[in-house]
């Protein structure tokens, strides 16, 4: 997107921003003509905002989430077609949530469907689209505002890989987000990096794709740590290319590593335990300075794990204090037996443009201090699939 209808978009999100407050209270003012206090989404927005500025050791206040998480979800009821129609089709309306955990969820699969977006197309400022690797549908992120999603994408990224530098060289094995610009990931390393790189920092990933040659001289050559970071796949290509050289490196202590996004196809596939300890052997990195982000197009916040900032290697993905994790039966929806896998359900208060409750197709369980992740549900992206179509579907005009 260049920098005009950057700038336009801005524009007509602040409009739109400011259209939505106006005439309104803030939260917690006055009171409409039923007596009811009026929530308005700039006000619930400043409410998360201040939230997240708490940082991830903020307390994980249950009846502070559970208020904005109801007010944020009527919100979305109230405004989003799409998801009315994919709660009616559940039996469920605004009426009968009494908590966040009576919010019903939206399959991942839903955001193939339809827009659920709760603003106008008009005012969309950015999309983020998912890769589309396993169907010719791709899911699609809308948001008309990027502050609560630079907020938490911040928040997190500083906390879990760089807790205890100001700034760092990232050397980033993924595009820089100008070649891909519904790219959430290379959105999230492109704005990171800004705000917390130092200027020899640079993407790897090209037009003529990953230049294994020269990354591996440049990494041979550095002096001071960085951050690698990209996806599971990139790095395997990298392992393969000093392997078939017999090459082993030894990054500068204080390096860390980050890798997210699995394989989905696009590589030989490796497990978590195999990936990290190839790039401790043939990067020099300590497995405890090796983090797995686990993140969706879907989502405004990612989950990491914490072992640079406890030091303690884990490989549980910490929850921020704005989120909740579940797992739940896929047949039931009901929650499983502590330490039992269920699928992965998501409720992110970042996420104030579309819905704030999104049911993955990732199989996990629920832990101390978070969640693991085991892989994908067999069948569930389907049966989620499925069911979103027609329910969104159901109505002519169900855009996307």
């Amino acid at each position: 997107m260049d920098h005009a209808r950057r700038g336009t978009g801005r524009a007509r999100a602040r409009a739109h921003a400011a259209a939505d407050d106006r005439g309104a209270p803030a939260p917690g003012g006055d009171r409409g003509a039923g007596g009811a206090a009026r929530v308005t989404r700039a006000g619930l927005e400043r409410a998360i905002l201040t939230w997240i500025a708490e940082g991830v050791d903020a307390p994980a206040d249950e009846a502070r989430f559970d208020s904005l998480a109801v007010a944020l979800f009527r919100l979305q009821f109230q405004r989003g077609p799409a998801y009315r129609r994919l709660c009616a089709a559940f039996g469920a309306d605004s009426g009968v949530v009494g908590g966040w955990r009576d919010i019903p969820v939206v399959p991942t699969g839903a955001f193939k469907e339809a827009r659920l977006a709760i603003f106008p197309p008009e005012a969309t400022l950015r999309v983020f689209r998912t890769s589309g690797s396993t169907t010719e549908a791709r899911g699609a992120l809308h948001l008309d505002t990027l502050a609560l999603y630079d907020a938490s994408l911040l928040a997190t990224f500083r906390a879990y890989l760089c807790p205890d530098v100001e700034r760092i060289r990232f050397a980033v094995l993924a595009p820089a987000a100008d070649g891909v610009g519904d790219s959430s990931l290379s959105y999230m390393f492109e704005r990171a990096m800004r705000e917390l790189g130092t200027p020899e920092s640079r993407f790897w990933i090209g037009a003529a794709g990953l230049d294994l040659d020269a990354l591996s001289s440049e990494l041979a050559r550095l002096r001071e740590p960085i951050l690698l970071a990209g996806t599971a796949f990139a790095f395997v290509h990298l392992l393969d290319f000093l392997e078939s050289r017999g090459a082993r490196l030894a990054l500068p202590a204080g390096t860390r590593v980050m890798e997210t996004g699995g394989f989905k196809g696009r590589s030989r596939e490796l497990t978590r335990e195999e990936l990290h300890g190839a790039i401790a052997s043939r990067l020099g990195v300590p497995r405890a300075r090796i983090v797995n982000q686990y993140g969706m197009c879907e989502l405004a916040s990612q989950f990491y794990e914490a072992s640079l900032r406890t030091g303690r290697m884990t490989d549980v993905k910490s929850v921020p204090p704005w989120v909740r994790t579940r797992a739940l039966d896929p047949a039931t929806l009901r929650d499983v037996a502590p330490g039992e896998p269920g699928v992965l359900v998501h409720y992110d208060l970042a996420n104030t443009g579309s819905v704030l409750a999104v049911m993955t197709s990732d199989l996990g369980t629920i832990v101390e201090g978070g969640f693991r992740v085991h892989g994908r549900l067999r069948g569930a992206e389907a049966r989620g699939c499925s069911l979103a179509a027609d329910a969104l579907l159901s109505e002519t005009g169900a855009a996307r």
